[in-house]
This record gives C-alpha cells, structure tokens and sequence, in this order.
C-alpha cells in the first residue's frame, strides 16, 4: 500500500510546474518514499519498540506527504478530485499504521 501510494504521488507530481522540481516535488517525492522505506526498515528490527519507532517515522512521513499534498493543491498544481483520491488513500494508510504501531508497542509489553 505505500509503494502504491508512492507511484500515484510521482503521477500526481509529474504535472507540478517546472520551477518546482527542486522545490515541493522533491519534498513530496522524497517524504513518500520515506513512508515505504521506514516501514521497511522497522520490519527488519528485532525489538518491538524499535519496530514502532520507525512505524512511528513513516506515519510522520505520511502527515508530512498530506501536507505538501494540500499546500500544492491550493497553489494550483493539480485537482481536487485528485487531492480527495490521495487523501482516500492517505487515511487507510494513516490507520494501518496506528494500528500496527499500537499492536508493536502492547507485543513489546509482553
């Protein structure tokens, strides 16, 4: 789900002016793919409080991507339909990771 999600922002972000490559689709592209690369990485820790810190990190990535999503939004860059699809995803994904970080930190309890 957050390779996916990372796919549809490259899309979106394509279509972004040319005087932003270096600027907002660099930052979008790039806290996207941290999103992926942070659960990938607190999959491969042994603890579970290690697990749920870089849950942790993607779901700051996730809210960081949501963010630069709406600030190119109201510059104009692309359309809300395209905004409200991403934002669909963004949720789900958003709960996924809560629940895992919840499910990581009570194991970690045990």
């Amino acid at each position: 789900m957050a390779k996916n999600l990372v796919k549809e922002v490259y899309n979106v972000t394509k279509g972004f002016p040319a005087e932003e490559k270096f600027g907002l689709v660099s930052q979008i592209n790039r806290a996207s793919i941290s999103i992926a690369s942070n659960i990938a990485e607190g999959s491969g820790r042994t603890s579970r409080k290690d697990q749920a810190h870089f849950t942790q990190l993607a779901y700051g990535s996730l809210m960081e991507v949501a963010c630069q999503l709406e600030i190119a939004h109201d510059l104009g860059f692309f359309a809300e339909s395209e905004l409200n699809a991403l934002h669909g995803k963004i949720d789900t994904l958003a709960e996924k990771l809560s629940a895992l970080r919840t499910a990581q930190l009570k194991a970690d309890e045990r």
